[in-house]
C-alpha cells in the first residue's frame, strides 16, 4: 500500500473515531440543542445576502424577513426558556410583517397596498406586544387611558367665551 493511501486511511479512521468519541460524550447533542434556531436564522440572512448581491429578485425579502426573526426568537426562547412565548407571541406577526416590508420598499416597482398591509401587521404586533407585556394590568391602564382621554375632551381647552361646545349663544 502506498504511503499517501495509508495517510489518508490513517486520518479517515482518526477522524471517525474523533466523531464517535464526541457523539458518545454528548457534544452533538448539545450543539443540536443550543445552536438549532440557526437552521432559521442563517437561511434568512443568506436570503437577504442573496437579494443584496443581485442574485435573487426582491420577493426573496419575504421569507428572508421571517425567518431571521422567526431564528431570533426562537434563540430567545431557547436560551432563556419556552416559557417566553407568553410574551413573545406577537413576533410570529413581526416576522412576516418584517418580509414584507422590506419587500415593499426594496422592490423596483413598489406597491403601496403591500407596504400598508405590512405596517398594519408591524403595528398589530406592536400593540399585541403591549398588551401580552402589559398582562391582566393592562385592562387598569387601558380604563385610565380612557377616562383620562374623555376627560381631556370633556374639559380641555375650556371653551371659549361666547360658544358653548361648539354652538353660539342666541
Amino acid at each position: 500500500m502506498p504511503n499517501n493511501d495509508k495517510k489518508a486511511i490513517g486520518i479517515f479512521i482518526l477522524t471517525a473515531g474523533l466523531i464517535i468519541l464526541l457523539g458518545q460524550w454528548g457534544v452533538f447533542t448539545f450543539l443540536g440543542k443550543v445552536f438549532w434556531p440557526l437552521l432559521i436564522f442563517i437561511p434568512g440572512v443568506v436570503l437577504h445576502l442573496a437579494f443584496a448581491t443581485r442574485a435573487f429578485p426582491a420577493w426573496v425579502l419575504i421569507p428572508g424577513g421571517t425567518l431571521t426573526v422567526y431564528g431570533i426568537v426562537f434563540s430567545l426562547f431557547n436560551t432563556w426558556g419556552f416559557h417566553l412565548v407568553e410574551f413573545l407571541w406577537p413576533a410570529f406577526i413581526l416576522g412576516p410583517g418584517i418580509g414584507l416590508c422590506e419587500y415593499s420598499l426594496l422592490e423596483a416597482k413598489r406597491q403601496k397596498g403591500m407596504y400598508y398591509v405590512s405596517l398594519a401587521l408591524i403595528g398589530l404586533s406592536i400593540v399585541l406586544f403591549i398588551f401580552s407585556l402589559l398582562g391582566p394590568f393592562f385592562l387598569y391602564a387601558f380604563s385610565v387611558i380612557l377616562i383620562l382621554a374623555g376627560a381631556w375632551l370633556l374639559f380641555w381647552p375650556p371653551p371659549k367665551s361666547g360658544k358653548q361646545n361648539g354652538w353660539r349663544k342666541m
